[in-house]
């Protein structure tokens, strides 16, 4: 096989590929300008008689600038404060080292494996004594804590690829471990912690079990305005699809912006 052909396999293997993986979410735009009749019908509809009523009927029915505000500060708060305990932490594992440092990091990871509706309970009840309940702030404390583990192995690693030279070359001309991690360490890593960040807030945006458990309505992200259009009548397809295309169309504008950076911090210390 020549290097031509098999490039040109490889590019339309990649593209089916990548069309397999967007399908349900182009189906799912398509859906959210039909009408209900032809959302549920059985003879697939692609571009027939599509409207904005879906939207507007959705706008209608609940304030999706609310759920939207509400989303962007969870998730970007919720991201600032794993960033802010993960940064100290990651740094001592990558340069202060114990014998238990790979032991920790790994029960860090394993806590990703419990189900959140183990720990459900417990959650509730202190949240409920401490009047976080349907609070914003209530929901970037758990949020953060959920994806602290995985931000702490990212920048672990990240930081694992500075050369420890730059530091001791730091600590000799006075600098302490303030200005080490400030001056050094942040502006070398800065391509890793931005990936970070962007995976932190994808990761936060998309978190659905305790929105929908800890709020209500007052500190309700976008995940439960979509989950508010599912009825004891039934599901209304349409109106569903209009609710999730409103709710994931700033994430993925944010992805399509950050994603040379995204991919350049995923690889970071990969090539040298």
């Amino acid at each position: 096989m020549t290097p031509i052909l098999r490039k040109l396999l490889l590019t339309v293997l990649g593209w089916i590929v990548a069309l397999v993986i967007a399908f349900p979410v182009i189906w799912m735009v398509l859906t959210s300008f039909k009408s209900e009749t032809e959302a549920i019908s059985r003879v697939p509809h692609l571009f027939a008689h599509l409207s904005l009523t879906n939207y507007v009927a959705v706008q209608e029915r609940a304030k999706y600038l609310h759920f939207a505000w509400n989303s962007v500060i969870v998730s970007f708060g919720s991201t600032l404060l794993a960033l802010l305990l993960a940064i100290p932490a990651a740094y001592a594992m990558a340069f202060l080292p114990t014998p238990r440092t790979r032991g920790t990091l790994l029960w860090m990871l394993s806590t990703k494996m419990m189900p959140s509706v183990g720990v459900l309970v417990p959650v509730y009840l202190l949240f409920r004594d401490a009047g976080l309940l349907d609070t914003r702030v209530g929901l970037v404390l758990v949020d953060a804590l959920g994806i602290l583990p995985v931000v702490v192995w990212m920048l672990y690693t990240f930081f694992k690829e500075v050369p420890r030279e730059v530091l001791e070359a730091g600590r000799m001309d006075g600098a302490g471990p303030l200005r080490e991690v400030y001056n050094l360490l942040l502006p070398l890593s800065m391509p890793g912690i931005v990936s970070t960040s962007l995976l932190a807030v994808i990761l936060t945006w998309n978190e659905a079990f305790w929105s929908l458990t800890l709020t209500t309505s007052k500190a309700a992200p976008l995940t439960a305005f979509i989950a508010s259009f599912s009825s004891p009548e039934g599901l209304f397809y349409a109106k569903l699809s209009a609710a999730s295309t409103m709710a994931i169309a700033p994430i993925l504008v944010l992805g399509w912006a950050g994603q040379r950076q995204l991919v350049r911090g995923l690889t970071f210390g990969a090539v040298k």
